[in-house]
């Protein structure tokens, strides 16, 4: 399998998961994730992915800023619907990285583990998501602005080409290159960069 290179730059995150380490799937429950993890289960690599990878991995990086973050411990909302935009795709990377799940996760064993009930859809929030521990109830409101990482101009054009399969094979590699181009400088130019991946920590809640 041959991916892009610049995958192997970006940040990893690392969580404990209780579950992994109870059933002996990892040593001591650790848990290492790459951006190529969300790539193969989004089926593809764009901005909205990378920016779903990153904002997970500020929010855990807030939350838990001397301890590995805890999987399976965290609670998600959105402010969308889960069908608005690609909320659904941020949502599914999300919720690989966290565990949290709506209705349909693992139901748990004798009253443990349970990944159900922590994935929410259509809340009223300032920022696009925002992340709670269970345990303490901190919580961050986490948003990105893709916008501030510019796509390069050639691409309105290079698009609808593609689309339609009139594109020559120089305009299809060309697209290719300037798409994950603009998916490298997220990963790696901004992945700590505030103005792109906007955090605010809120007060614990009871």
């Amino acid at each position: 399998m041959h991916l892009p290179a610049f995958f192997d730059s970006a940040p990893r995150i690392i969580v404990r998961d209780p579950l992994a380490r109870f059933l002996g799937a990892a040593d001591d429950g650790i848990l290492e994730f790459a951006y190529a993890d969300a790539v193969k289960l989004a089926g593809h690599s764009c901005p909205t992915v990378a920016s779903a990878y990153l904002m997970t991995r500020a929010a855990l990086r807030a939350l838990h800023p001397d301890a590995l973050p805890e999987r399976g411990g965290l609670r998600v909302e959105f402010r969308d619907d889960r069908l608005a935009g690609a909320t659904g795709v941020v949502a599914n990377v999300v919720g690989l990285l966290t565990g949290a799940t709506a209705d349909g996760g693992f139901k748990g064993i004798g009253g443990h583990f349970d990944r159900r009930n922590l994935l929410f859809f259509g809340v009223s929030l300032p920022g696009q998501m925002r992340v709670t521990r269970t345990d303490t109830h901190a919580a961050v409101d986490v948003s990105v602005r893709l916008d501030r990482v510019a796509s390069d101009p050639r691409m309105p054009a290079l698009l609808p080409a593609c689309l339609h399969g009139t594109a020559t094979a120089e305009e299809l590699a060309l697209f290719r290159s300037l798409w994950q181009a603009r998916v490298e400088r997220l990963l790696i130019d901004h992945a700590d960069d505030p103005d792109v991946i906007i955090i605010e920590r809120l007060r614990t809640r009871p």
